[in-house]
This record gives C-alpha cells, sequence and structure tokens, in this order.
C-alpha cells in the first residue's frame, strides 16, 4: 500500500494540483493507498509516524524540499521505502537524484519500484537530504523564506529565481567570517569565509550546482570553501557555480570526509535542504545507506 503526504501549498498551491492528478492515476489502477495532508510546519515527520503504523510498503511525498527533508527525517534507517513527487519551488533533491520534474513520469518512477539506498547528512538535532550551507548561505535561505517575491514566483513556477533574487540582495551587506573546519580529525583555518557547504548531493538552492563532484551514494561528504576573496569577485564567481565550473577558482577549498566540525567566530546562520536550521558550531558526519528511495 501506498501512503502519500501531501502539501497542498507547495509551490504556491502547485502540491494540490499535483496530488488531484496522481490521485486520478491511483485510483484508475485500483492501487491502494491512504493520503495525509501537511497543515503546520513538522506536521510531515508526525504523519510518518502514523502511517508507519498502516502497513505501508512506499511513503510518497508531493511537495519540496521543506517537506521532504521533514519526511526522511522520520524514516531514517526504516524499513520503508520514499518517493517522491516533487511540487516545491527548488527541488533539488529530486533533481540530484534524477527524478523528473513532471509528476506523471515521477510517479512511473515510484511505480517501477526500483529502490536505492543513500547516504544522509547527520546535523545531530536532524537529518538531512542535500547541503548544509553555512555563512552566506544560511543568510540567504533565511531571507528567501521571508520574501513576499517567493510567493509570487512561484505562482508563475519560477520559484527556483527565489534563491537567485536572494542571493543578489543578501550580498548586499553580508560580511565573511574567520572558520576552523575540521574534517576527519584534521583542523584548517580559513579567514575571511563567505560560505562554507557540506553537501551530500551536487546542487541547491534550485540548481546552483555547488559540489558537482558530490554522490549521495559514496559514503562521503564533500565540503565547498569559498573564501581570500573581496565582494566584487565573488559576485564574478557566483554565475559560475550554476554549472559547477566556480571550483578551479584559487580560492575555492574543496574538502572530503565522514566527520565534520566548522565553528566560526562570530557565529553565522546554517541552512539545510533550504530550512534554516541553527547557527554554528556545527558538527556533521554521514549516515551511510541511511534511507531506501524508489
Amino acid at each position: 500500500m501506498f501512503g502519500f503526504i501531501v502539501n497542498r501549498e507547495s509551490g504556491n498551491g502547485y502540491g494540490k494540483k499535483v496530488w488531484s492528478q496522481v490521485e486520478s492515476t491511483v485510483v484508475k489502477r485500483n492501487i491502494k493507498y491512504v493520503v495525509r495532508f501537511t497543515e503546520r510546519p513538522m506536521h510531515a515527520k508526525e504523519i510518518v509516524a502514523e502511517l508507519l503504523e498502516k502497513d505501508v510498503e512506499t511513503i510518497i511525498v508531493i511537495g519540496g524540499d521543506g517537506t521532504i527533508h521533514e519526511v526522511v527525517n522520520g524514516l531514517v534507517y526504516k524499513n520503508v521505502s520514499l518517493g517522491i513527487i516533487p511540487a516545491g519551488s527548488g527541488n533539488d533533491f529530486a533533481r540530484c537524484l534524477g527524478v523528473p520534474l513532471a509528476y506523471e513520469k515521477a510517479l512511473e518512477r515510484i511505480f517501477e519500484n526500483r529502490p536505492q539506498q543513500v547516504d544522509l547528512l547527520n546535523l545531530g538535532e536532524r537529518y538531512s537530504l542535500t547541503v548544509a550551507g553555512i555563512g552566506f548561505d544560511g543568510q540567504v535561505a533565511k531571507n528567501v523564506n521571508e520574501a513576499l517575491y517567493k510567493k509570487y514566483l512561484n505562482f508563475f513556477r519560477l520559484g527556483s529565481l527565489s534563491y537567485a533574487i536572494s542571493v543578489l540582495d543578501t550580498l548586499r551587506t553580508y560580511k565573511p567570517t574567520n572558520m576552523q573546519i575540521t574534517v576527519d580529525g584534521k583542523k584548517l583555518d580559513f579567514a575571511d569565509v563567505w560560505l562554507a557547504a557540506a553537501a551530500n548531493t551536487t546542487t541547491y538552492g534550485g540548481g546552483i550546482k555547488i559540489s558537482p563532484l558530490s554522490s549521495h551514494t559514496d559514503g562521503k561528504l564533500d565540503i565547498c570553501v569559498v573564501h581570500g576573496l573581496r565582494r566584487g569577485k565573488l559576485i564574478r564567481l557566483l554565475p559560475k557555480a550554476f554549472k559547477g565550473k566556480h571550483i578551479s577558482a584559487k580560492e575555492v577549498t574543496l574538502l572530503k570526509g565522514e566527520d565534520i566540525y566548522i565553528s566560526s567566530d562570530p557565529p553565522v546562520l546554517v541552512q539545510s535542504d533550504g530550512e534554516q536550521v541553527k547557527q554554528t558550531p556545527l558538527h556533521i558526519t554521514v549516515e551511510k545507506r541511511a534511507l531506501t528511495l524508489v
């Protein structure tokens, strides 16, 4: 039996439209299912606990990265697979997994039932699917989630532009900081850090390839540190990140490991899967093969 968790508000109401079409297909195929709708922040995780008691074999999320983030935190190491039908503004995890953005094709992928086990980031208080962004990224996530323009862009299915607009807005006032990053016991000091991204997947922010060498199945996390450059050069560097070409710059340092500790002076914001989660210091480890996806 399928268990659907639907965020009707995702993508400024797009989730509701997608569910209407998906439900029609499921009914036509005589597939047994149960559906629950999210009503508040962190409700999706509560719904997961309920569905796990209903003998569901697959929990399918119709929503964006934030909703998927909540569901994953209830499914870690559970014997139930996760299906994704993207209906958000960024849909980064779907992109990284090769999940089609068109709901019809995403549903067919789930019907094919080809499970794979993937890694997650463990942030201590929660798990993450894609990237934990520290510093500039954290501030951008805060700004974009509070911005009025996000709703209007979502209405026209242009939600990925929200992140780009917030980047430009945040650039005006954000100041870099000093960070100490410890990877598998090795300490490194970085001055004037704009951002550090601990990545399990290649992209975030609606398709920015912040860590183009990352893999969600290799048992490692990749860390991209952007540091030691002036604001003007950062502005010129950022467009290259959409194709992953920023990593060749001398001001970009790439690290790889399983256990990461990041501190900064002063503390800076941290975002995960597009949601603001905390401030530094931050301890991150990789959870290998912690989630089954179809």
